[in-house]
């Protein structure tokens, strides 16, 4: 014999909740993306071993160790965001998250900057 299964409040707005999950998968998967980068940049710079400067040492773990930080930084905010969001879906409050879009911009430009810098030297 089955149980009768009660609607859930989240049962009424399924929609919005898969497309939530699947905008928080993608900042992860975008998060992992800058980690991964960050690492490979730094150990190709020193797996390389033409290193001409000591700034370009100190530029190259700087960007390993900022894109880890910055990643899990993403994460978090990521997570975050998904339970604000869910949250507003269910209490049909929910308005678009500028700020979260404007942090995120700035912080990848400023990585890609630094690798460009990287270039550079």
């Amino acid at each position: 014999m089955e149980k009768e299964k009660k609607a859930t409040v989240d049962s009424k707005y399924i929609q919005q909740h898969l497309a939530n999950e699947r905008t928080f998968l993608a900042w992860v998967r975008t998060a992992i993306a800058i980690i991964g980068v960050g690492f490979l940049f730094s150990n190709l710079h020193f797996t390389m071993g033409t290193s001409i400067a000591k700034i370009s040492d100190l530029i190259a773990v700087i960007i390993g160790v900022f894109s880890g930080v910055i990643g899990v930084g993403i994460i978090i905010l990521a997570t975050i965001s998904y339970l604000m969001k869910r949250r507003d879906i269910n209490n049909q409050t929910f308005t678009a998250s500028k700020p979260l879009v404007i942090i995120l911009a700035v912080i990848s430009s400023i990585i890609i900057l630094i690798y460009i810098s990287y270039n550079f030297i």
